[in-house]
Order: C-alpha cells, then structure tokens, then sequence
C-alpha cells in the first residue's frame, strides 16, 4: 500500500485549482486536455507518480518540516479517476459541444478542486469511502 505524505494532495489540488480556473477564464480547451493528461497519470500510475507530486517532492516538500502524517494513496488516487471524469466530459464540451457543458464540468472539478486545496477535504476520497462501506 502506497504511503503519501498529507500535504501533497493539496499541493496538488491548489495547482489544479489555478489550472481549472484558467481554463473557465480562457475557454481554453488544450488547456483543460494537459489537466485531463496530469489527472489521467495519478490514476494509472498513482499519485506518488503524477506529475504535481513529483513537483511537491522535488520543489516543496524539501523547504517544509517533516511530515506529520501520511495517509493511504487510494482515496486520493480515486478522487484523480473522478477529476479525470469531469475533465473528459469537460473537452467533449469544449470540443464537440454545448459549449456549457465544458464549462459546468470544468466548474464541477474546480470546486471539488478548490475545497481540498483551501479547507483540505476531498470530495473524491470522501466518495471512495463511502463506496468502500456500501460495498463491504
């Protein structure tokens, strides 16, 4: 079982927060498909490996205290699977149409985005949860 530091996932969702409201300010869809590409790499390969958390270890995490606790990385990789969700649907919007569907996907990741890197409650690894006791 992987092991991450606490901090890193919202480090990860504060950089996400700035990239998602970029997209809703620019209607940038290429830029909306580089988050869909950093949200598909913590859920293949793990959020250890993801693009953000290599930036927190490499960036961050040498200039901060030890860490006061880790956590397991299946509730945040979960929540990555779930931003990669809204982000498909999100450039299928923004590519295809209705043009306001990329925007409510976006607008959907964005909150879900913006909770855990202010306040430190993820939406998805709360959903993970919840999914692991209905399912036993």
């Amino acid at each position: 079982m992987d092991r991450i530091d606490v901090r890193g996932p919202r480090f990860g969702a504060a950089l996400t927060t700035v990239v998602l409201a970029a997209v809703l300010i620019t209607g940038s869809g290429p830029l909306l498909a580089f988050q869909a590409v950093v949200f598909a790499l913590g859920a293949v390969a793990g959020v250890p490996r993801s693009p953000y958390a290599w930036l927190f270890r490499v960036a961050v995490r040498p200039r901060l205290s030890p860490p006061a606790g880790f956590e397991d990385a299946a509730p945040p990789r979960f929540a990555q699977c779930v931003g990669l969700f809204f982000a498909v649907v999100g450039l299928a919007g923004y590519f295809v149409g209705p043009q306001w569907l990329g925007l409510a996907a976006t607008g959907c990741a964005l909150a879900a985005a913006f909770l855990n890197a202010v306040f430190g409650y993820c939406l998805g690894c709360e959903m993970y949860l919840v999914l692991r006791r209905t399912a036993g």
